[in-house]
């Protein structure tokens, strides 16, 4: 009986250990499902309810009115989708050299405040009406710069602080003075673009313009349209 029992122990302790092991990674296993289901569940919520609203399409559109760059006008139009309920405000802003922010326009909302925060300038236009989740805008939007761009260079910044599918930016330049070269800055990510001749062409009236735009732009991103001329 002494042998039996020493020899029963000797099997008995392996099918223990084995049957712990398994249950141990069983746990294991386990606990890392659930906690990788609970992270990609934050950031599937966190995608979905990113921000204020998802911008649709957006269009904005510079034009330099003489050769000094002494006066320029800029518009810009953003189709949003709303990502919250109870919106009733939409937040606008503008930066630059110059005076900025002259002959303010607006369509729809009506600009109730604006303040200057570092190196923006904010306005923020009432809605007029309560906006909810799945309801649309097309914002168009218009103002004059007057002695922003005096220099041999210069250049417009696109931000991307809202998930965006797709942003085209137009710079017009004089008839009698187009751009020389252009390039696209990625500022975030450091990268520079060439935009060759085919972002470039005279429109019927003399005057020249260069487009760039992009589908899924990334999301925080600074993006800069920087030309000589």
């Amino acid at each position: 009986m002494y042998v039996l029992n020493i020899i029963t122990m000797k099997q008995e302790r392996p099918s223990k250990l084995i049957g712990w092991l398994i249950t141990s990674l069983d746990l294991s296993w386990i606990q890392a499902i659930a906690e990788a289901w609970k992270l990609i569940s934050k950031i599937l919520r966190g995608l979905a309810n990113e921000g204020m609203f998802e911008v649709m399409a957006y269009e904005s559109t510079l034009e330099l009115l003489d050769n000094h760059g002494k006066r320029a006008s800029f518009q810009k139009r953003k189709k949003v989708r709303y990502l919250q309920d109870n919106i009733i405000a939409y937040p606008d802003y503008a930066w630059g050299d110059g005076e900025i922010l002259l002959n303010y326009k607006c369509s729809p909302g009506k600009p109730v405040d604006r303040y200057r925060s570092g190196f923006k300038t904010y306005v923020l236009l009432s809605l007029r009406e309560v906006k909810n989740r799945g309801d649309e805008d097309e914002f168009n939007i218009q103002w004059g710069i007057r002695n922003g761009f005096l220099t041999p260079d210069g250049f417009w910044g696109t931000d991307i602080s809202n998930r965006t599918r797709h942003i085209t930016t137009n710079v017009i330049f004089p008839k009698s003075r187009p751009p020389q070269r252009t390039i696209l800055i990625e500022e975030n990510s450091g990268k520079t673009h060439k935009l060759g001749s085919g972002h470039k062409r005279q429109l019927p009236d003399g005057r020249w313009i260069v487009s760039w735009g992009k589908r899924k732009p990334r999301l925080y991103e600074h993006y800069l349209l920087k030309w000589w001329w």
